[in-house]
């Protein structure tokens, strides 16, 4: 158990002579208060009425009179009072600092993580398609990714981390019609994969609602898909483009993956194990289609083949399952993938359910994790028409208004410190406002908010850590020794006590953010104790208050700075020293 728990250890032993339940029932019971008026911890009494033949609040009214007396010379509860139904415990507050900023101390990178747990997750994520522009809503969906990724490994977990990315299709097939037959110009030789984007968009208004011209791209996958040397040549090169730029945007992400997937890979066994279902009677054929009639199950039809023998989504899903479950033995399976993609895994893991006892296990084991659409000011954007806020510029103008922030408050730095720090700042306001809010909610991102110092911000957590780092050069002297420090010097005020119960809350925090798949809960709490940071500063000196106190407060600034830096790093955020 660790340090910071020693106290709910200490609470069931006492709590044990008086309550007829295990100490595996009572410590599940115990719960952290609202308020701090209420006290640290507390225990309700209301599952003890049936067996005690007596009231909740009676009940809690006995125990805590017996054990007010109990903890008399106690050092680690000040006291211990009834609140109706509850039994509320006081504890010891220089005790609790002690134990909170050593085990941080120990701990370091580690504090908040967990024991291998020996499961194996796979988190599917970014999904960017080939021969598109990736736009903001693809970094949502990878900043939420990796974040789940950091955060289930913190917790114990083995991840492998897998894309699944569109290379093959009608709106490749549109790209290089619009290659082949619009006025697009040649590419540069950066950013091709804009360009790419640019000739889709360009080809999807000119073929939209034109029969003859819809037939004519069509007329073309085929022809992908039946090898023709020239279009293949075209599309390879054209693929390849997109995949080397895909894998300069991990590198801002700080992503690895394990394995990428990509549909041209399971088009041909999508189609073969459609024949498959209808053989076996699991599919039907309708209007020349094969389909999984899901009607039963409230879920609809879902198509598997065209007439034409064309593999839909739906069928090289099912190859995808397949493909991944013949290499890992996994114990879930999680897919990040948007709103409007909701029935579709709805239908795609009730289909696995029917096909066989495997991939039923599979189906059971896997997660859609929805996230909601990043809006526009504007409303909604559309890679079709061309309405998105692209990667690219967004990255560019970020950099911009940080570099900007950064040479007003240092002057004195060189290009290389600017551009650094201006880099980092740019990517934790991108990231922390794509992870900050309940991941199923639609926003609205707006740039220039994200980049401020003050508010719900990446920047506004990365200068509560630089300032700290700023206090320990100010002190310029080797950290106070744990053992010799007073810690009862860090009792003495709201806002001490405040940081210190924040800090002792993370591991909980991490926990929770894992059994939920909600790295919100992460951001938020670097909020909270950013901004409990803040009043402590404040409210009390630091450097100059009297030596016991100074020493005591170093610590603290001390486990402050090591959970910020654990914590933006679940995000996949950096840490500055200056900012």
């Amino acid at each position: 158990m660790a340090a910071t728990d020693m106290f709910k250890a200490a609470i069931v032993e006492l709590l044990k002579p008086h309550v007829s339940s295990s100490g595996e029932e009572i410590l599940a019971k115990i719960e952290i208060p609202a308020e701090d008026i209420l006290g640290d911890y507390a225990f309700p009494c209301f599952f003890l009425a049936k067996s005690m033949k007596k009231s909740p609040v009676a009940i809690a009214a006995e125990i805590a009179g017996k054990l007010q007396q109990e903890i008399k010379g106690s050092k680690l509860f000040e006291k211990v009072q009834a609140a109706s139904p509850y039994v509320n415990f006081f504890v010891n507050k220089a005790g609790l600092a002690k134990c909170v900023i050593t085990e941080v101390a120990a701990a370091k990178d580690s504090y908040g993580s967990s024991e291998k747990t020996n499961k194996t997750m796979m988190l599917e994520y970014f999904h960017a398609n080939t021969h598109k522009a990736v736009h903001i809503g693809h970094i949502r969906n990878i900043s939420l990714g990796e974040s789940l990724c950091r955060i289930l490994e913190f917790s114990g977990n083995k991840v492998v981390r897998v894309n699944y990315q569109g290379d093959i299709g009608p709106h490749v097939a549109k790209c290089i019609w619009g290659i082949r037959n619009l006025s697009v110009g040649s590419p540069s030789s950066s950013n091709r994969l804009r360009w790419l984007g640019n000739v889709y968009v360009q080809a999807n208004t000119a073929v939209e609602g034109n029969e003859q011209l819809e037939k004519d791209v069509k007329q073309l996958l085929l022809k992908i898909y039946a090898g023709d040397k020239e279009l293949n040549s075209l599309w390879r090169e054209t693929r390849q483009w997109c995949l080397g730029e895909f894998e300069e945007m991990y590198k801002d992400f700080g992503v690895r993956y394990n394995e990428l997937y990509f549909e041209s890979d399971v088009e041909f066994e999508a189609r073969k194990i459609s024949q498959q279902l209808l053989n076996q009677g699991i599919a039907k054929e309708s209007d020349g289609a094969v389909i999984m009639d899901l009607k039963p199950y409230n879920l609809g039809v879902f198509v598997l083949l065209t007439k034409d023998g064309t593999a839909l989504y739906s069928s090289k899903d099912i190859a995808l399952a397949r493909k991944k479950m013949s290499k890992y033995a996994l114990d879930r399976s999680i897919h990040v993938v948007g709103r409007e993609q909701e029935l579709h895994f709805r239908q795609l893991f009730k289909t696995l359910e029917l096909i066989g006892s495997k991939e039923k296990d599979f189906a059971a084991k896997s997660f859609h994790l929805i996230y909601g659409l990043v809006m526009l000011p504007t409303g909604k954007m559309s890679s079709r028409a061309g309405s998105v806020i692209f990667y690219d510029d967004l990255r560019n103008e970020l950099l911009e208004l940080a570099a900007a922030e950064v040479k007003k408050r240092h002057v004195d730095w060189n290009e290389k410190e600017t551009s650094a720090a201006a880099r980092k700042i740019a990517f934790a306001a991108l990231k922390f406002a794509m992870v900050n809010r309940d991941n199923e909610k639609e926003f609205v991102f707006d740039w220039e908010q994200a980049l401020k110092l003050e508010g719900e911000t990446g920047p506004y957590v990365q200068y509560a850590y630089a300032r700290i780092c700023s206090i320990f050069r100010k002190y310029g002297k080797s950290m106070p020794h744990q053992q010799k420090v007073d810690y009862s010097a860090l009792a003495a005020t709201a806002a001490e006590i405040k940081v210190i119960k924040l800090i002792k809350g993370f591991p909980a925090v991490v926990a929770a953010a894992t059994a939920q798949l909600k790295p919100a809960l992460v951001s938020r709490y670097l909020l909270d104790i950013s901004q409990a940071f803040s009043s402590f500063y404040n409210d009390v000196p630091i450097l100059t208050a009297e030596p016991t106190a100074r020493d005591a407060r170093l610590l603290l600034c001390a486990a402050v700075k090591q959970v910020l830096e654990n914590g933006l790093r679940l995000l996949a955020i950096d840490v500055l020293e200056e900012m």
